[in-house]
């Protein structure tokens, strides 16, 4: 699966870009993640930021290949994936990776 819409997502994509977080419950790096990319959305017209419950939705999670939390996927206007990283990601690289998307 290299593509998401709204329906799999749940919320409308970004007009420009969409940050997809994948989350778990008792994740401290997904809480810092979330506010890294909440951040940068506000920093940044168009993106929106979207976070699943990997444990709540594990068909996505599967068909994605999630391994850990917290991932984030970085969606261009599309939905199609043009980035994908492991881990609490720094705000230099998630705009950098919204470059490419945008």
């Amino acid at each position: 699966m290299n593509k998401l819409d709204s329906a799999q997502l749940g919320v409308e994509l970004g007009e420009r870009a969409t940050l997809v977080q994948f989350s778990s419950a008792f994740c401290q790096p997904c809480r810092a993640t979330r506010r890294t990319l909440a951040e940068v959305v506000a920093m940044v017209d168009g993106v929106a930021h979207v976070e699943i419950d990997a444990e709540a939705h594990l068909t996505l999670v599967r068909a994605l290949d999630i391994s850990r939390t917290p991932t984030v996927l970085v969606l261009d206007a599309s939905g199609r994936i043009v980035r994908r990283a492991v881990g609490q990601p720094r705000t230099v690289d998630v705009v950098a990776a919204l470059g490419q998307a945008i």
